[in-house]
């Protein structure tokens, strides 16, 4: 499995090694060592969401109030996706920047996205199939999103993109008022509880 640490501290990617034969393929989508490895604590599994799209839907920017806040490990099952991380730590040193990577069935790649970061992903196929597990369950009250469409933000959605919204995220705040909103987690915040997972 080949692993790279995104642009913004808390995001990896991991690509499978995929095993193809006459049959079809086997992979591993998810070690546990390397994971290990790479983040430096486990991923501890309580909910597993699974969303189906179609072109043009844009789900996010969302994320999830700490403590406990809430990690994601994503792939894509069925068509591609463009996956983005959104730094909205307040006092990052990346505060407000955005990495982006393409997930597909093909590369079979998973993201994962560490407590307190921003995530938010466009459907570039017909339809689209994504997995997420998550470190916590659900819990509507500690949600929180930002619009993906904030022009500070300036994610990377290709021109001509009709980014279907749900109203939720269509009503999001932006980046300024979820930070007047006392809503963004804070660097240091963030950092003190992922050290209570190694």
């Amino acid at each position: 499995m080949q692993v790279n640490e995104l642009s913004l501290p808390g995001a990896w990617s991991f690509t499978p090694l995929q095993r193809p034969d006459d049959r079809g393929v086997f992979l591993e989508a998810f070690k546990g060592d390397v994971f290990r490895e790479a983040v430096g604590h486990s991923f501890g599994l309580e909910q597993m969401n699974i969303s189906v799209s179609k072109k043009g839907t844009v789900r996010g920017v969302h994320f999830a109030q700490l403590p406990p806040g809430q990690a994601k490990y994503v792939q894509c099952f069925g068509g591609a996706i463009l996956d983005i991380v959104v730094d909205i730590r307040v006092g990052s040193p990346t505060f407000g920047q955005w990495d982006s990577i393409e997930l597909n069935d093909e590369n079979r790649t998973g993201l994962y996205i560490s407590e307190g970061l921003g995530h938010a992903f466009l459907a570039l196929s017909d339809s689209v199939t994504v997995g997420y597990l998550c470190s916590e369950p659900y819990a509507p009250g500690r949600e929180h999103g930002i619009h993906p469409l904030d022009p500070s933000l300036g994610l990377p959605f290709p021109e001509g993109t009709a980014a279907l919204l749900s109203p939720k995220d269509a009503a999001a705040p932006t980046l300024t008022q979820a930070g007047e909103l006392g809503l963004l987690p804070t660097y240091d915040e963030c950092k003190q509880f992922i050290a209570t997972l190694k």
